[in-house]
């Protein structure tokens, strides 16, 4: 409550005004605060996605494994050859078939950048279709292998293309 004094009077007579200044101080501070920090809030937004109705890619009946070794070494089906005579093994596995997918398997101990690398030769013999085999989370820490798992194995291989 605000008061009023008056000089030279003794009695002191109440005002009965309010003053709002401090009141409208306090709610733009409050105003300012709530718009800082609503959109913060906001970070997560909930999505419904719809469902798809495409089949999976049927896998093919022979496919071709390109293998890194954990020595950098590449095995082509179940026959090493040297990075030079990668184009020419290709074209003759898959008889210059450019659209067949490659499936490339790497050891675990191999790195990104020489997995990377192979991706390139591949794409510089003119194969695009590149898929990447991994074990299912069952058989992760299986070791690895040079064959493709035969029918039946659990150790059956994940291909991502």
């Amino acid at each position: 409550m605000a008061v009023k004094l008056v000089s030279g009077e003794d009695d002191l007579e109440e005002n009965h005004e309010i003053n709002v200044t401090p009141f409208i101080d306090v709610i733009l501070v409050l105003l300012i605060i709530f718009m800082v920090a609503a959109p913060l809030s906001t970070v997560d937004v909930n999505v419904d996605l719809p469902a798809s109705t495409a089949q999976p890619a049927p896998r093919p009946d022979k496919p071709l494994f390109l293998t890194v070794k954990s020595d950098l070494s590449l095995v082509l089906g179940e026959d090493p050859i040297t990075r030079e005579s990668l184009s020419g093994a290709l074209d003759a596995a898959t008889h210059a078939d450019k659209e067949q997918r490659v499936f490339v398997r790497a050891d675990r101990s191999v790195s990104y950048g020489d997995i990377m690398e192979t991706m390139n030769l591949l794409r510089a013999a003119g194969y695009l279709k590149i898929g990447l085999v991994g074990l299912e989370a069952g058989g992760a820490s299986a070791p690895s292998s040079d064959l493709p798992p035969k029918a039946g194995d659990s150790k059956s291989p994940e291909t991502r293309p």
